[in-house]
């Protein structure tokens, strides 16, 4: 089991219990190979998926890994509930904790909203992405994802690219990676990157093509449309000129990166299709290891025993 009974982010998240996570991943990934594919390692717990957010991988992982693990889910959907009405998420939540949950998935638009949710369960919470705070367990797929791919994670040289100034996946994916040892540099338009990078341990630079010489794997981050109307990039198409993954910049190398993206993916702005298509990309392989990963942070919070395959 872990040292920490929540898993809202990874900045101060203990690395024993990161590598834990990380590890028992792969065993859940071998469950999920078998012909059944599901255990019953959680069967008896309910588990609440309350998301404030729109979202499709991270939603739909959380629930199949609770399937996959033999737990009780229970949607929650804030356009369809009570909230409409008015109803604060203390009581929203402590109505949904009198029915006897276990435990609580998150997803909300304000920072702390995760840490917030503490206050009002017993049972483990776990911080689906809150605001542009952090998303760790978005972080934890991709550390398993390069593990799975290198071997380690000790040494290696991650490239960052987009938007990291907003996302949320870039914080959680920089504390782990700095954590586990690996060499960090950031890419984007100045507007787009963070002014605390030294606070932060990472590198910054406006040179793409520098990364892409330098990495061993590059992280390209979904550039948030919605925040067009805010002046941060001229536009989609100088955007894609200059911080794209390209077929041609890519096709140029000397060597073969690994292509990471946590999607949704806007193809033809941070990505090209036949980059994000080819043989370096493993972007498919971080949705499976999504409900992996997701299996084990769910069984080390809330189950007990050894894993029998």
């Amino acid at each position: 089991m872990l040292k920490s009974k929540h898993l809202i982010g990874l900045e101060h998240f203990p690395i024993s219990d990161l590598n834990k996570i990380i590890d028992t991943s792969f065993k859940f990934k071998e469950i999920l190979n078998t012909e059944s594919r599901k255990s019953i390692l959680l069967k008896g717990k309910t588990i609440v998926n309350m998301f404030f957010e729109n979202s499709t991988r991270t939603k739909i992982s959380f629930s199949l890994a609770e399937k996959r693990l033999g737990a009780d889910s229970i949607n929650f959907s804030a356009s369809t509930s009570s909230v409409k009405k008015g109803e604060t998420l203390k009581d929203t939540v402590q109505n949904i904790e009198s029915m006897k949950i276990d435990g609580a998935v998150i997803r909300h638009g304000h920072p702390g909203s995760a840490l917030k949710l503490t206050e009002y369960i017993d049972g483990a919470v776990i911080n689906a992405g809150d605001g542009s705070h952090e998303h760790p367990t978005q972080a934890i797929l991709d550390m398993v994802t390069l593990k799975e791919k290198f071997g380690k994670i000790k040494g290696l040289k991650i490239g960052i690219v987009g938007d990291i100034l907003n996302s949320r996946v870039a914080r959680s994916d920089i504390f782990a990676l700095k954590k586990l040892g690996a060499e960090i540099v950031v890419c984007g338009p100045s507007t787009l990157l963070p002014g605390d990078a030294k606070r932060l341990g990472i590198n910054i630079t406006y040179n793409l093509n520098e990364v892409l010489n330098w990495c061993d794997a590059v992280i390209a981050l979904r550039i948030q449309l919605e925040r067009m109307h805010l002046g941060r990039i001229p536009s989609k198409r100088e955007y894609h000129s200059e911080f794209g993954l390209t077929y041609e910049k890519i096709s140029k190398l000397k060597k073969d990166i690994v292509i990471m993206h946590p999607g949704p993916m806007n193809r033809g702005v941070e990505i090209d299709s036949k980059v994000a298509d080819s043989d370096n990309a493993v972007i498919l392989d971080q949705v499976l290891n999504g409900v992996a990963s997701r299996m084990s942070i769910l069984y080390l919070l809330l189950g007990d025993g050894d894993i029998k395959l």
